[in-house]
């Protein structure tokens, strides 16, 4: 069984707290083992970032870029050990985790793209006003355990690009692939300059309360988000929170089944639904919700369900037990109060976290399944009779992600996806991202973004510059 050691201030470190099994979600069985770290040595982590950051933050733009296109030319080298490694710890298959490296490698080389402006303010014979954006310091990532890899890289390129140095924290059910990104990083820029350190049980808080840590960039559910905001406190350290959502798409009238239920299925089922930004509510006219589901219910059907390094398989495991045993009580909730389980509905009796895609009918606002983020493979569909009470609906959660509206008027659709009380409306399409677009939560779904120049900044200090010119002093 292979061991995984932490990486500080640039060399591979035993954790002082031992080591802890990493579980393959497709069989229930330890695969490796991760070292675990002590807060003595978050504490040498740190030092050491802080210490590389001295020369770091005053490393040049074309630098960074340059060196970021290492790291991408290393990431893709590499994609076929780092594939199957996502495969073995978080359980989606193959294709997927080829296409979660490639989205690494293609966020990376557009962090590797980005400029950071100065913006001129003011310009007369008398002063110049500009303001420029400066790095923080030490930025600690705290990634979750559905998309290991590609959030790591979400959090950590920026950051870098932007002069920061990182201390990495993986979730410890899938630290593995970080742990190699870390160490192809540590490649390429000065020891100190990326980190990582890994542990279990209230590890994360003693990150969030470090007072040697400038900024927090967290990935996760909202009720550690507020967490992290409360120990965050101590300092003031800059927050990044993309947190929980429990996303809404309204269906419109008269929109043409055969045309949407394959997008539908896959916006919801995207990574066995372990997605913040998944489609986990669907609000249907009540004329079309019997067919909409039975279409869904066909696509469902046709998924093939194993072990992700096998051959034509196309669904895996949920990743843990914890999360398995939720989806499951939420399923026989809607079940006990009249919702009808058209497939799936029950976990597979096999070795693994195996719980089949599951269309639900006849459930609605109040049933758990509907409520809560069930962050599984289960999609109930909720019959509605006026649109503005499914508009009403789907703003009724705490939650606000994103959200998307689907019909054959664009217009139409348009107009009612600029109601939705969520961070991102998409129309005819759900849970679509791109480097270049600004991504980020309201409401409880967290605050700031990622993406784009506005994700970017985030990991920046404003600075006005104002220069009085010395001919006006004469």
């Amino acid at each position: 069984m292979e061991n995984y050691d932490l990486v500080i201030n640039g060399e591979d470190v035993a954790g002082e707290k031992g080591s802890f099994k990493v579980i393959n979600p497709a069989s229930d069985t330890a695969f490796a083992q991760c070292s675990a770290a002590s807060t003595a040595q978050l504490d040498q982590a740190v030092n050491a970032a802080r210490e590389a950051f001295t020369q770091w933050g005053l490393s040049s733009h074309e630098q960074r870029c340059e060196l970021l296109h290492l790291i991408a030319n290393d990431m893709e080298r590499e994609a076929d050990e780092l594939a199957k490694l996502i495969v073995q710890e978080q359980g989606k298959p193959l294709a997927l985790a080829y296409a979660e490296v490639g989205g690494g490698v293609a966020w990376t080389r557009y962090a590797a793209s980005q400029e950071l402006p100065i913006k001129l303010i003011e310009e007369t014979p008398t002063q110049r006003i500009e303001m420029h954006h400066k790095p923080l310091g030490v930025v600690a990532s705290i990634t979750p355990w559905n998309w290991p890899f590609m959030i790591a890289v979400w959090h950590i390129m920026p950051a870098l690009r932007a002069g920061n140095c990182v201390i990495s924290k993986p979730s410890s059910l899938t630290p593995l692939s970080t742990i190699r990104l870390i160490k192809i990083i540590a490649r390429h820029v000065p020891k100190g300059v990326a980190n990582i350190v890994i542990g279990e049980h209230g590890f994360g808080h003693a990150i969030t309360s470090h007072p040697g840590i400038n900024k927090i960039v967290f990935t996760g559910s909202t009720e550690t988000g507020q967490r992290v905001m409360q120990a965050a406190a101590g300092n003031l350290k800059r927050l990044t929170l993309e947190l929980g959502g429990n996303d809404a798409a309204i269906v419109l009238p008269g929109t043409p089944v055969e045309a949407v239920a394959e997008d539908i299925f896959q916006a919801a089922f995207l990574n066995m639904g372990q997605t913040c930004a998944a489609l986990k509510r669907l609000y249907v006219h009540e004329s079309q919700c019997q067919a909409l589901a039975e279409a869904l219910t066909l696509i469902a059907q046709r998924q093939v369900i194993g072990n992700g390094l096998e051959e034509g398989v196309t669904f895996g495991p949920i990743q843990n037990l914890e999360q398995l045993t939720l989806v499951g009580e939420l399923v026989d909730d809607a079940r006990a109060h009249g919702a009808r389980v058209l497939c799936g509905g029950e976990r597979l009796s096999r070795p693994g976290f195996f719980y089949p895609p599951t269309i639900v009918t006849g459930a609605t606002d109040g049933h758990r399944l509907v409520d809560e983020e069930q962050f599984g493979p289960v999609l109930p569909l909720i019959a509605y009779r006026d649109v503005e009470d499914a508009l009403q609906r789907a703003n009724a959660s705490s939650m606000g992600l994103g959200g998307s509206v689907w019909g054959t008027d664009e217009a139409e659709a348009q107009a009612i996806a600029s109601r939705l009380e969520s961070g991102v409306a998409w129309v005819n399409c759900h849970a679509q991202i791109q480097p270049n677009t600004p991504f980020g939560g309201c409401k409880m779904s967290g605050f700031g973004v990622e993406f784009g120049l506005e994700g970017l900044l985030e990991f920046t200090a404003q600075q006005l510059l104002f220069v009085r010119k010395s001919d006006a002093q004469q």
